[in-house]
């Protein structure tokens, strides 16, 4: 079941996210950014647990949107609830009135499938680059930026 994060599941989502950021696939976050977030976040429930969540950010830059921290458990993988996440993150978007959704992410071939374009991150305005300067992997960005249009 697919559902918007409630503050009961930062724990959850927070646990998942970093169990996935030790092998590097996706960035790390803070309890406290997840708890300050949590209405950016759809979460899959899996038998009243936490098996995969996305977060659809605004920028505050005109119409453009992030789609953050993609995770799903391991053993859940493959099943395609990334691909629902996303679409949930996208069907929001033009509600919230963003009309381009960007991701950057060491899955570009993942979010090319479901119809994202890749972009020149310097394309994208330098707002987006506040996560980066707290990324091991700064000033060596191995990310790749993709952007959807709605």
């Amino acid at each position: 079941m697919i559902r918007k994060a409630k503050i009961v599941d930062a724990k959850a989502i927070y646990e998942l996210i970093n169990a996935w950021a030790k092998e590097g696939r996706v960035l790390e976050r803070p309890l406290n950014h997840i708890y300050e977030n949590i209405r950016d976040f759809w979460v899959e429930e899996h038998a009243k647990k936490i098996i995969g969540c996305c977060a659809l950010h605004s920028i505050g830059w005109q119409d453009l949107g992030e789609i953050k921290s993609l995770t799903v458990a391991k053993k859940f993988q493959g099943r395609g609830i990334g691909k629902k996440l996303v679409n949930k993150c996208l069907a929001e978007a033009p509600i919230l009135g963003i009309r381009n959704v960007f991701a950057l992410t060491f899955a570009a071939q993942f979010f090319k499938k479901l119809g994202f374009k890749p972009v020149d991150r310097k394309e994208l305005p330098h707002k987006i680059w506040s996560d980066c300067v707290n990324c091991v992997y700064f000033p060596d960005c191995r990310e790749e930026a993709v952007i959807f249009k709605i």
